[in-house]
């Protein structure tokens, strides 16, 4: 594991490093959500699901967390951040480039999936609409992407369950993934990896 920290027009940023023990198959960009960390238990399963089978993985914190402020940026410059941060470790993208993250950063990973050039989206805990607020609908994110999409949701998230996202997806062709629990995803880790292993071994 290694720790670089990137300059960008927000401030600095932090990518941390887990190279596998072999050759790099393919690259993964992993980003946090709105209130947690690079440590948030999916993205730990993710991580290790992805090494194991020898992707690198970056687990991307943004400039706002690195600064310590208690609330995330607005999209826009989430974005803009997260985009800075990929032109950065252009040294670091082997193989086809999984961009992904949890809840925000998910949708961060949507949002700029072709402009980055993606061969895949992974999405932990997508978070469709607010709770409670199903009329405010982010689908239009998840069916914007053109590449492979993978979505592991908790069975009782209140943004929004596994078959409310089969749902707003329609004729996506995302695979989306049901796991015990809610938005934090921490009921089953296991599980977490699984789905990302399974999802992942498409590219090997």
């Amino acid at each position: 594991m290694t720790t670089r920290d990137v300059d960008t027009p927000l401030g600095p940023a932090r990518v941390t490093v887990y190279d596998p023990a072999g050759d790099v198959v393919g690259t993964v960009l992993l980003g946090h959500g709105a209130g947690g960390g690079i440590e948030a238990p999916d993205l730990l399963a993710a991580t290790d699901a992805a090494v194991g089978l020898g992707w690198r993985v970056l687990r991307v914190e943004q400039p706002w967390r690195v600064a310590g402020k208690r609330v995330a940026a607005a999209p826009p410059k989430l974005d803009e951040g997260w985009t800075a941060i990929h032109g950065a470790v252009g040294d670091l993208l082997t193989g086809p480039v999984v961009l992904g993250g949890r809840s925000a950063g998910a949708r961060v990973a949507c949002r700029t999936a072709a402009a980055l050039g993606a061969a895949g989206v992974l999405c932990l805990a997508f978070p469709l609409h607010p709770p409670g607020k199903p009329e405010k609908s982010r689908a239009g994110e998840l069916t914007a992407v053109a590449v492979p999409v993978l979505v592991v949701q908790g069975d009782s998230d209140a943004f929004g369950g596994p078959a409310a996202v089969v749902a707003a997806l329609g004729e996506h062709p995302a695979t989306v993934v049901a796991v015990r629990g809610d938005h934090a995803l921490k009921a089953d880790p296991p599980a977490v990896r699984t789905a990302v292993e399974t999802w992942l071994r498409r590219w090997l």
